[in-house]
């Protein structure tokens, strides 16, 4: 949100100019600010993060109070990464440019921190706090890149029409800075293990903290067309959106504000989401939630001051929450060994580092490689191409025997046999693929065995075959039993895949159908227990919501290699109408040729979800799993 004190912060960060939007050699560069400067003897890059820490202090103390209950070794990355954000969110919210300026504005600085990544330093005080804690923390600064990519397209205003549109716009904006928090406890020796029985919790915790800023920036809201709000409430209240954006306190103004004050409570007050977590952390998740619900107290307590000024909880409520958890933090992390980075070596002493490679956008993504006969991928209409492919890859082992090879060498096939179909699907323009690689009942299987698909695992993710391609990559199943360094390149690879607009592949690892459902019906319990959903009104979509795979569409076409002819727990529910569609070969002679027939096979069957009339697979799209 543009207040008149971030414009004074932005125009003192420019240099006291506006930076141009037209030619790049005009952006402004930044000296070291004499007030955070210190003695002649304190680096550049002291001097830096110390401006990092006043930025994120001054911008929002609840976030710096909340910081810093944090390991004090990675307080200077965190106060780097906040300071970027705000930084950014500055240069795109200042209401005295015009949108395209305002976005140039991030382009240039962005390109600028790519460049000064490259060169492993920077002129810029901000960008050179970033540089720094990318190199000595080993991070990519892909999750830094998706937030300011998310404020960027926010120039032009969004408009939701329910709470599902805002909740993907709002974990687009809150996310990024989380998990860039979870991979630097992760650097630091403290693994943050989410737990995914409690996905919703944390979902909800995302979303009550955007809804709590919300409506703790009315104020600044005031002379904007429109609020942040999707329209599922506001058509509840008519007339309150346009009396809080011209500063008039009605009586529709005031319950739509009550209204959305309890859903914030609801969705932040989670008390079981820190519960088997490093203590350290505990205390940092119960401190943040306290503060939020006292903002919330702040937010009722305000009336219509709620317009003239921005609620905050008194010093009282502060120091009784921050101060506690500050003595019990600080004995926690005095008793666990954290790892100190070792600093990087001067760009004078090592050259120019490498640039990190960044998130491509659509203009940068390649073709994938040809088929090796030359073959062409058929011309499938599109109302022919099923939206959801799921795939059983099975035959690896039978296909390493018939070889006498070992049963590792099958899986090592199988994984260039994907890469074929990843190829295919991309060729024809399939939006989703989802494959079973490991299920749960897979660790049954010989322990040499599973160990090879393990290390097999970590090969392809650390080669990262389709980091040119325009591929989203998802993981599905439980982080139980896996090893904690898989799990999280597993996250990190979702992470910083999940921007890209082509093909969506999803990896089930580790899952089962059954416990998946399992694991829903549970969720959706605790949701009844709440109060939050009458258990006499649950319908499919209601359960299909908290399915990990939620958002996926529901399976057209369910393809079996290796000859058996069953769905072994794989995807029950979103494969409930799939066409199921069987072949004798093995997995590992499978290439992209196979699945341009099944998908062609795919379009002939006859569909009829329960009805007497058959319908083409070309006729009937399918919507979503929420959709039922």
């Amino acid at each position: 949100m543009d207040t008149p004190q971030k414009r004074e912060r932005f125009r003192r960060y420019c240099g006291g100019r506006r930076p141009s939007a037209t030619a790049p050699e005009d952006y402004p560069v930044v000296d070291w600010p004499a007030p955070f400067s210190g003695s002649r003897a304190e680096t550049d890059l002291r001097a830096a993060y110390r401006l990092c820490r006043h930025i994120t202090r001054t911008q929002d103390p609840g976030a710096y109070a909340v910081l810093r209950l944090l390991p004090p070794v990675l307080h200077p990355a965190y106060w780097a990464v906040w300071a970027g954000l705000t930084v950014v969110d500055d240069l795109i919210d200042d209401r005295d440019a015009t949108p395209a300026e305002r976005a140039a504005r991030a382009d240039r600085w962005m390109a600028a921190l790519e460049a000064d990544m490259a060169a492993g330093t920077s002129t810029d005080p901000i960008r050179h706090a970033l540089v720094d804690t990318a190199a000595r923390w080993h991070i990519d600064l892909s999750d830094f890149r998706d937030g300011v990519l998310v404020s960027r397209n926010d120039i032009d205003h969004r408009h939701f029409d329910d709470w599902a549109q805002w909740r993907a716009w709002s974990r687009g904006h809150i996310v990024p800075m989380f998990d860039t928090l979870r991979i630097l406890l992760g650097r630091a020796g403290v693994p943050v293990d989410f737990r995914l029985d409690r996905q919703e919790s944390y979902e909800q915790l995302n979303d009550g903290i955007r809804l709590v800023d919300i409506l703790t920036d009315l104020r600044t809201d005031q002379g904007e067309d429109k609020l942040l709000l999707p329209d599922e409430i506001l058509n509840q209240f008519p007339g309150a959106e346009e009396d809080l954006l011209r500063g008039r306190w009605s009586p529709a103004a005031a319950d739509l504000v009550a209204e959305l004050t309890s859903l914030a409570r609801r969705w932040v007050n989670q008390p079981r989401l820190a519960h088997g977590m490093h203590p350290g952390i505990a205390i940092t998740g119960h401190a943040l939630i306290s503060f939020l619900l006292a903002l919330l107290d702040a937010v009722e307590a305000a009336g219509p001051a709620l317009l003239r000024s921005q609620p905050r909880p008194s010093h009282m409520t502060r120091a009784r929450i921050f101060l506690p958890a500050r003595i019990r933090s600080a004995l926690v992390w005095s008793l666990t060994p954290v790892t100190v980075p070792v600093a990087p070596r001067s760009p004078a002493a090592t050259g120019p580092r490498p640039a990190t490679r960044p998130v491509p956008d659509t203009t940068t993504f390649q073709q994938p490689p040809r088929h090796p006969s030359g073959c062409r991928p058929p011309q499938i209409e599109t109302e022919a191409m099923p939206t959801h492919v799921a795939v059983i890859m099975d035959g690896n082992g039978r296909w390493a025997r018939q070889r006498g090879l070992p049963r590792a060498e099958g899986h090592r096939a199988g994984v260039a046999a994907l890469h074929e179909v990843v190829y295919g699907a991309l060729e024809i323009g399939l939006p989703h693929l989802t494959v079973y690689a490991f299920s749960t009942e897979n660790w049954r299987r010989d322990t040499e065995e599973v160990a090879g698909i393990m290390s097999t695992l970590r090969e392809e993710i650390d080669q990262d075959p389709f980091r040119e391609l325009n591929v989203r990559m998802r993981w599905t199943g439980r982080p139980e039993k896996l090893p904690a360094d898989l799990v999280e390149s597993l996250q990190h690879k979702e992470t910083t895949t999940r921007t890209r607009t082509g093909l969506t592949c999803t990896l089930c690892f580790n899952y089962g159908g059954r416990d998946e459902i399992t694991r829903a019906a549970a969720a959706l319990a605790r949701t009844a227990l709440a109060g939050e959903l009458d258990p006499d009104f649950i319908g499919e979509n209601d359960f299909s919501r908290h399915l990990p795979l939620a958002d996926v569409p529901d399976v057209d076409l369910l393809w079996r290699t290796g000859g058996e002819q069953r769905t072994s727990n794989f995807l029950p529910w979103h494969a409930a109408y799939a066409e199921l569609y069987f072949t004798p070969g093995h997995w590992p002679d499978v290439d992209r040729r196979d699945l341009w027939r099944a998908v062609s096979e795919y379009g002939n069957r006859q569909r009829r979800y329960g009805t007497a009339q058959p319908t083409s697979a070309s006729a009937t799209r399918r919507g979503t799993g929420a959709g039922r």
